[in-house]
């Protein structure tokens, strides 16, 4: 959620039940959850939060608040969060104590690591029970700190209307993040006096920072005196809404752009400028002109271990500006030249008019020669009888490429298929992307593309997964049908987790321990879900079977059977520097380690 976006509807909660009101804990929950907005949540039931179920009831009938029923409490995490990326709202989640919130906690992970903003909801033992080791009790309060952006115990139901107004202001104010609220069981079932009228206040928490003026003075004079300037865009970008200004600045100073996974689509990927992913699985081209830039302008993002590689060797001949809302990312891994610290929804747009126009000739000529080096080696022009990965994402592409007038959007799973995506999916807007980046969560794709589907059932939303994460949790089929949503399906099955594979072939002299996966009938698999399925081998089955799960009103799932060793290149080596990379095989050779050893 955007800054501006957040105040008006801060302002709008405001004027909500500002009327006190006597009423149990149980009753709270709902009603603060109404007055925030929250239309959908995601959760299980269990005794320790029975009471707040119970208490449902009529916000249901109502229409005021669906309730979406999921089969394990991580998928409600995963589906908060993609409801919340889809949104830009606050994603909400629910479960019982003990096992229920402790499953939670991947989901939480997955949220802080991102910056999504969530508010769990789970129930714990009655006040007179904690600390007795008690039937399903678990110390979720220190589960969860190291995974939430904050979290609180709630055992007085006097306090429980504030924890819940701040828990979103925290949760969506500032850089986004999850917060868990653990409410008691008799918390639940207490009465107190409900108002939700509150003026937040919280000494040290400072979400909006205000920028320095001077900071982007400096800025914008080093961007003018660059020869070969060069944008880092990251999520951060897309969470301020700020792609358009993005798009604005690149083309009057024609300045290329190089994204991060998250903020893939920044600006639209058909554009001259936009070079794509960066990274360990980055083009070649986009890391070149990383560590060949005179300055760096890293705008929403945070200098991860996948973005850089070798630290000591990344981008050491640039001017480094960094725009960051976080002041503890500034200098956490890479130490900027200057940092312009504040809502990029703000340093952006006053940065425009400092920026000169200019045009960079040389630069983007070097840069498009690079480009051209390692156009002929992609496997994309040389599919051949067999099946490959990168093959079925393009026609993926080609196929919702016709929905000009439908929203699109792509949540994926982790692995191989999630970088063949980032590579081979053309993306022409932020956010059409929903992925795990930070903690990379296997399992993420079904019940994200569920959340993100229940925010919008008129939008396109395709799960890709591979055939090892989908089976961890694939008993959210049967929630497609529950809420009669049309997800389409895609999943890469090539017999092995193959990201793992791939690093066992390339550096463990292909000892695939652990890494060959047996795969249920797929197909069947779909149909005792009630779900029409397709299963695909060859290439010439490929556009039919889109175009077959596309007609199809419901949810639909394809199992591509595709090649079994094939390896996502480039590939930047643990150790290595971003261009110290192993390049796609030309035609002709073997997919694989060439057996030349990197510079490291």
């Amino acid at each position: 959620m955007t800054r501006s976006k957040a105040k008006q509807v801060d302002s709008h909660r405001q004027s909500l039940n500002s009327t006190p009101r006597e009423m149990t804990g149980a009753q709270m929950v709902w009603e603060a959850l109404v007055a925030e907005g929250t239309t959908v949540v995601f959760g299980h039931p269990g005794g320790a939060i029975l009471p707040t179920y119970d208490a449902l009831a009529p916000f249901e009938a109502s229409g005021a608040i669906h309730h979406v029923l999921v089969r394990h409490e991580q998928c409600a995490g995963h589906m908060a969060d993609g409801y919340a990326r889809a949104t830009g709202d606050v994603g909400v989640c629910i479960a019982t104590s003990g096992p229920g919130a402790t499953n939670l906690v991947t989901g939480l992970a997955t949220a802080q690591m991102d910056s999504i903003p969530i508010v769990a909801i789970t129930g714990q033992v009655p006040t007179n029970l904690l600390g007795t080791d008690a039937f399903q009790e678990s110390d979720v309060i220190g589960v969860t700190q190291p995974v939430c952006k904050h979290n609180y115990l709630v055992t007085d139901v006097n306090e429980l209307p504030l924890i819940l107004k701040e828990a979103f202001y925290i949760a969506r104010e500032g850089r986004p993040g999850p917060v868990l609220i653990d409410i008691c069981k008799d918390v639940q079932n207490a009465k107190g006096i409900f108002r939700y009228d509150f003026e937040i206040d919280l000494p040290g928490f400072e979400p909006w920072p205000s920028y320095d003026l001077g900071s982007l003075l400096d800025a914008a004079q080093i961007i003018n005196a660059a020869e070969r300037p060069l944008i880092m865009a990251g999520h951060g970008v897309k969470l301020a809404g700020m792609s358009q200004e993005l798009l604005e600045l690149v083309e009057k100073a024609e300045i290329p752009v190089v994204t991060t996974l998250l903020g893939t689509g920044d600006i639209p990927e058909t554009h001259p400028l936009s070079l794509g992913m960066g990274g360990m699985h980055g083009e070649a081209f986009a890391n070149m002109a990383v560590q060949g830039c005179d300055v760096l302008i890293a705008m929403g993002m945070r200098f991860d271990d996948r973005i850089t590689g070798r630290l000591d060797k990344f981008a050491k001949q640039a001017k480094i500006i960094h725009f960051e809302l976080d002041k503890a990312e500034v200098g956490k891994n890479v130490m900027p030249t200057v940092a312009v610290i504040g809502d990029l929804g703000e340093t952006l747009p006053a940065l425009l008019p400092l920026v000169s126009e200019r045009r960079h000739q040389n630069w983007t000529q070097t840069l498009q020669a690079w480009r051209g080096d390692t156009a002929d080696s992609d496997i994309i022009n040389y599919e051949g009888d067999e099946l490959t990965p990168p093959f079925v994402i393009r026609q993926l592409w080609h196929a919702t490429n016709t929905a000009k007038q439908q929203r699109v959007l792509v949540v994926t799973d982790v692995g191989q298929h999630q970088m063949w995506e980032s590579q081979y999916f053309i993306h022409e807007k932020a956010g059409q992307l929903l992925t795990s980046g930070g903690l990379g969560t296997m399992g993420f794709a079904l019940p994200a593309a569920i959340g993100a589907q229940m925010s919008d059932r008129n939008a396109l939303v395709w799960a890709v997964a591979g055939d090892g994460g989908f089976q961890m949790t694939l008993q959210e089929l049967i929630v497609l049908q529950q809420e009669k949503l049309p997800v389409k399906i895609a999943i890469i099955n090539n017999g092995f987790l193959g990201m793992v594979r791939q690093w066992q072939q390339i550096f463990y002299d292909k000892r695939y321990v652990g890494t060959p996966i047996l795969t249920p009938d797929l197909v069947k698999l779909a149909e005792a879900y009630s779900i029409p399925a397709l299963r695909v081998t060859k290439p010439e089955q490929v556009v039919a079977a889109y175009e077959q799960a596309h007609a199809t009103p419901g949810p639909f799932l394809i199992d591509f059977r595709v090649k079994e060793e094939v390896n996502v290149y480039p590939m930047v080596p643990p150790g290595a520097a971003v261009d110290e990379l192993i390049r796609r095989p030309k035609p002709g050779m073997v997919q694989g380690y060439s057996g030349v050893q990197p510079s490291w």
